[in-house]
């Protein structure tokens, strides 16, 4: 299906010269002088790279349908990450440079959002929260309090968070996978 330029959403899913896409940014742009245009931002699925591209106002692409499915994490094996369908029981070995960063969020028995475009898997999504136990950071001292600074804290996962002060080992932290950001303490 053709979508117009004036249709265009951020994460929308697009076929541009015969390599799908994924909408990061866009501006439309009404120029004093000449005819208005729309500036974008789009991510190649395949490479991951990001391209500037400009079209038209009101140019036609062809939109890609986006399905999830919700799997749940098995275990890592150091080259790729078990999933299961929770409703088919089947289940789907990913490659581990296609996960990617969200492999660091990632817990046993936790549930993910894997993305399809038309048949053709496109990512995986971990939880938007997870919470995770700190395995390792400096200590704090008497007097930390929420509005010092920042120290790094390695979670289960491996992953590395800037978290306050007061934070210490053994703590489970509820982490937003979106940016690494730390929210709370659980």
């Amino acid at each position: 299906m053709a979508v117009s330029t004036n249709q265009f959403k951020t994460g929308m899913c697009i076929m541009y010269n015969d390599k799908m896409w994924i909408i990061v940014d866009f501006q439309h742009v009404k120029p004093g002088k000449g005819g208005a245009f729309v500036r974008t931002k789009l991510k190649e699925l395949k490479t991951g790279r990001v391209n500037e591209i400009t079209f038209r106002a009101g140019e036609k692409v062809e939109d890609v349908r986006v399905e999830t499915k919700r799997l749940q994490y098995l275990y890592g094996d150091g080259s790729a990450f078990h999933f299961m369908n929770t409703e088919t029981y089947e289940q789907l070995e990913i490659p581990a440079d296609f996960v990617g960063d969200a492999s660091k969020w990632l817990k046993e028995n936790d549930e993910v959002q894997v993305v399809y475009a038309g048949d053709e898997m496109i990512g995986v999504e971990p939880p938007m929260f997870v919470e995770l136990k700190v395995t390792d950071t400096d200590p704090g001292f008497k007097g930390d309090t929420v509005q010092g600074g920042t120290k790094p804290a390695t979670l289960e996962t491996g992953a590395v968070v800037q978290v306050p002060m007061f934070v210490e080992v053994g703590e489970t932290l509820k982490i937003d996978t979106r940016d690494g950001s730390y929210i709370t303490r659980v």
